[in-house]
């Protein structure tokens, strides 16, 4: 039986899900990586001792629970808790299909809600535990082009600000990480292909900003963080 403190994180992909899952299990956690595509999250924990993939549609409130239980017999409660899954789509509000604007707020806020509902109780038990979410630019302002994502990821900022003024006082620390950059991926580069390597933020840089706040002192809790690389404007 693994005894290493338990970590659940979904939206695992590519970038920012992955560098997260890497930091975590470098940290000494056992990692739940939670994702809707298995042959990406079998990849990774074939490559990773202490990371397990659990193929999830974080939109389904029945996979949900089915995954928890599973996640709680193979690893245990999970002590972190890391909402990084995103679903977005790129139109103003008279060309959006209000269905995709619907898809995405399950993903971004009420998947928030039903795994935090689920996973806060044995935090609070504990005294202890972290709740870390994952937000962009849109998180603070709605452009005209983001009317599918902005009201979702908003939603999802005010969301975890109740719940952390709901836990902190239980000894949870919830943080909102807002990430005011383009993620240096495969696919950004080819749409930014001009622009210079210091216009991207690292999907390592966040994950470790993710690790500074799971190790702040309960006397110096930060919630919400911003970042963003040197040259950005603001």
């Amino acid at each position: 039986m693994q005894t290493r403190p338990v970590a659940l994180v979904t939206g695992v992909g590519p970038g920012t899900g992955s560098a997260i899952t890497r930091r975590l299990v470098a940290g000494g956690y056992a990692v739940a990586m939670l994702a809707r595509t298995a042959e990406r999250l079998d990849a990774l924990a074939d490559e990773l001792t202490h990371a397990h993939a659990f193929p999830c549609d974080v939109t389904d409130v029945d996979a949900i629970d089915a995954t928890l239980g599973a996640v709680r017999r193979v690893l245990g409660a999970p002590d972190v808790f890391v909402h990084n899954a995103v679903g977005g789509a790129i139109g103003n509000f008279m060309q959006i299909d209000p269905a995709v604007l619907n898809r995405n707020f399950q993903i971004n806020t009420m998947a928030l809600l039903h795994l935090a509902q689920r996973l806060a109780p044995d935090m609070i038990s504990r005294g202890s535990g972290a709740i870390i979410v994952t937000g962009n630019t849109s998180s603070l302002r709605g452009r005209a082009n983001f009317a599918g994502l902005a009201p979702t990821k908003a939603a999802q900022r005010i969301l975890a600000e109740s719940i952390a003024r709901e836990l902190g006082p239980k000894g949870v620390h919830v943080a909102h990480v807002l990430i005011d950059a383009v993620i240096d991926l495969a696919w950004t580069r080819k749409r930014w292909a001009d622009a210079p390597d210091d216009f991207f933020i690292q999907p390592a840089a966040i994950a470790d900003e993710v690790w500074h706040l799971l190790q702040q002192d309960r006397s110096a809790w930060s919630f919400n963080v911003e970042l963003r690389p040197f040259r950005e404007t603001w």
